[in-house]
């Protein structure tokens, strides 16, 4: 049995809103952070549910979900984050913590490593979607912008639908890639009405700066932090899985795999589920294991 507590914190240019489940009888005493890009605390629900035994914190970013920005942006960057993160772990007031980062989650949790050693204990960044470190980098850019385009000509649907192409394709995004149909958003159960709307974090430019991060190889490995890159058994061959094993390379280790997928934590609710128990269970095993 947990409790959880919803509080806020006023951070420049922003209000940060995080939950802290605390357990009724701790047998860890060092707090779990789970965090995601554009992906709000609500994702999280089905993970942390499976570790009633420690303090577990979410939050939703700057500008998404309950965290109102007043800093005038709405461009959504690692630096940004990481910074924020900084402040939200200095809040907690219960020094390093471990960390679980998906997808730009994951970004900004290097960013935080590299920027910010001594708050993190362990990280498992699970799948971060960084381009650079593709040898197809620059064909992913082209991707990105395919998908982003067709967003701008025709809404949330079909916008939608060509980001579902571009992270299912297997292997490098070759001619053969951007010769296919574009997808069809019906098929795909997505809206095929546009609503007018043109700032999706995911599919407007807003999060780019996500994608286009460098990690720093030098200031993460030369981290007291330790650092496991994380790849979805079902994921191989993907766009995210191919930068989560070429982070990993990068680094100098190999991906050590989770079950299920790049959504691999989510409950049935999401309409993605994966596999949360398993996942937990690998989490569970991974942050013990340092």
């Amino acid at each position: 049995m947990t409790t959880m507590q919803t509080h806020t914190l006023a951070a420049p240019g922003a209000d940060l809103v995080y939950d802290v489940r605390e357990p009724l009888s701790p047998a860890d005493g060092r707090a779990l952070l789970m965090i995601g890009q554009p992906m709000t605390a609500v994702g999280f629900d089905a993970l942390a549910a499976n570790f009633t035994d420690r303090t577990v914190v979410t939050y939703d970013p700057r500008g998404l979900g309950r965290s109102v920005r007043a800093d005038g942006r709405s461009d959504n960057t690692p630096q940004q984050q990481a910074a924020d993160l900084h402040l939200l772990i200095e809040a907690l007031g219960a020094g390093p913590v471990d960390v679980f980062g998906s997808s730009g989650g994951a970004v900004t949790a290097l960013e935080l490593v590299a920027t910010h050693p001594g708050d993190v204990v362990t990280l498992v960044a699970h799948e971060p979607p960084i381009n650079a470190v593709l040898p197809d980098a620059a064909g992913a850019e082209r991707a990105r912008a395919a998908f982003h385009e067709a967003y701008q000509a025709n809404g949330f649907g079909a916008g939608m639908a060509a980001f579902i192409a571009m992270t299912s394709w297997q292997g490098e995004f070759t001619d053969a890639y951007f010769a296919q149909p574009a997808a069809d958003p019906a098929m795909l159960g997505m809206p095929t009405d546009d609503d007018g709307t043109r700032d999706d974090p995911l599919l407007s430019k807003h999060s780019w700066a996500i994608s286009d991060y460098r990690p720093d190889k030098g200031r993460l490995n030369a981290a007291s932090t330790r650092i496991v890159i994380a790849v979805g058994e079902e994921s191989a061959g993907t766009y995210t899985a191919r930068t989560a094993v070429a982070t990993a390379a990068l680094l100098g280790q190999q991906a050590t795999v989770f079950p299920s997928h790049h959504g691999g934590f989510l409950g049935g609710q999401s309409g993605y589920a994966g596999k949360p128990e398993e996942f937990a269970a690998r989490l569970r095993e991974v942050l013990t294991a340092g």
